[in-house]
């Protein structure tokens, strides 16, 4: 074993070596020889592991080409689920690409206001558009739909208490745990109801004066059928207004179109949440 350790070339000799020359002109010497101590670094565990080391070039061009690929790749989504989150979720309209490669490939008004020639907010560019597509007040863009919740929950009712069904203590993609969302944020979480009925009477009932938010939150990624019953968004809302809490719409996929159009499940859309009185909803971007 001790042979084969000493067998092993260094890396100044492999950057010598003919069949690397090419890639000494189009690679940084950084790079390159962080790809060939790599490939010594494999080849030392082999040799430990009683394996055979194969061939230092072909693995120091194999790193090489691998750093080379971008992470990002097109897929095909077989699975049946239209706006899939491990596959991109929606993808974009040849419209929107033709947009943004247009701002992309130079400077743009990102965080400018050119009417007022001074400093903007790159916020501006949504929130009208936001507030046309969904009737709500104001708008605002955050990372993913998680964020938003622990954002809001965070800013309203840090320290207080928060309402929830019981039946809605999901967990969605990525391991987010509403009740995990909750913790982080400070709030104290209520659970009322059951995991297949809950009332409006059962929120009232747990409401004190710590309440600071009635939280709804959509159950996009599983169904209780049967024996059920939730409360409307219009009696979350109203219960919560006569209380001076808030009433907040976790919404999950924020549909903006009827989905049923196009033969799909129907999900709630954002503009339902707004106008049954919502004093603020979440929902994802796509």
């Amino acid at each position: 074993m001790s042979d084969l350790f000493r067998s092993l070339p260094s890396v100044d000799r492999l950057l010598q070596d003919e069949r690397l020359v090419a890639l000494v002109q189009t690679e940084s010497r950084t790079a390159l020889a962080g790809a060939i101590r790599d490939a010594l670094a494999e080849a030392r565990s082999e040799i430990r592991a009683g394996r055979p080391t194969g061939d230092l070039i072909e693995a120091v061009q194999g790193r090489v080409a691998a750093a080379r690929r971008l992470p990002l790749r097109r897929a095909i989504n077989g699975t049946g689920v239209v706006i899939h989150t491990n596959l991109g979720r929606a993808p974009l309209s040849a419209a929107a690409i033709r947009a943004m490669g247009e701002v992309a490939a130079g400077y743009s008004n990102l965080e400018y206001d050119l009417e007022a020639g001074a400093r903007g907010s790159r916020h501006e560019h949504v929130t009208d558009l936001l507030r046309r597509l969904t009737g709500a007040e104001a708008a605002l863009v955050v990372n993913n739909n998680a964020a938003a919740v622990l954002l809001a929950l965070s800013a309203l009712a840090s320290g207080c208490e928060v309402v929830v069904s019981r039946s809605e203590l999901v967990e969605i993609g990525g391991g987010f745990r509403i009740p995990d969302v909750l913790r982080q944020s400070g709030c104290r979480l209520v659970e009322v109801g059951t995991t297949n009925r809950t009332y409006v009477e059962d929120f009232v009932a747990a409401a004190g004066p710590e309440t600071a938010i009635f939280l709804r939150v959509h159950a996009s990624n599983y169904k209780i059928v049967g024996f059920t019953h939730a409360p409307t968004l219009a009696e979350l809302a109203d219960a919560a207004h006569a209380r001076g809490a808030l009433f907040v719409d976790d919404l999950g996929g924020g549909s903006l179109l009827d989905t049923a159009r196009f033969g799909l499940a129907r999900e709630p859309l954002v503009q339902e949440s707004v106008a049954a009185g919502s004093d603020l909803l979440c929902f994802s971007g796509d």
